[in-house]
């Protein structure tokens, strides 16, 4: 299994947040997430300037096995995307937790961040799906 980053919150469905400098959260979906869903081969981003509820779908990434719905850890403003995926959305493979971002998103409610799992609490919980 590789290594979580210890700077990461996860929801259950597998999406991570990183709370960066000007309290910006940077969100995408685990090494993990990505493994299920083999090759990825399109991703469809959310538009700057939208506005996300915490635990509502975002944006979605499609594999070669399937279609999944990103959920945004965190209710605020969609402020940046990652402008790289649509031409290379393989990145999320080879790079889940680095390069491999999907957007960023200005929090109403930092705090919303305190309801997620820990990277400890999220490899025990992954470690019992696959038992």
């Amino acid at each position: 299994m590789n290594e979580i980053p210890g700077d990461l919150k996860f929801l259950k469905s597998h999406e991570w947040a990183r709370m960066e400098d000007a309290g910006r959260v940077t969100v995408g979906i685990s090494d993990h997430a990505q493994g299920l869903l083999g090759d990825i081969v399109y991703v469809e981003l959310p538009g700057v300037g939208d506005s996300v509820k915490a635990g509502n779908a975002c944006a979605v990434v499609e594999s070669v096995k399937a279609a999944s719905d990103v959920y945004s850890p965190v209710s605020g403003t969609v402020i940046a995307v990652n402008e790289a995926l649509p031409d290379k959305p393989e990145t999320i493979n080879e790079d889940a937790y680095g390069d491999g971002w999907i957007f960023v998103v200005k929090p109403d409610d930092a705090a919303e961040l305190d309801d997620m799992l820990s990277p400890d609490d999220y490899a025990a919980m992954i470690e019992g799906e696959e038992h």
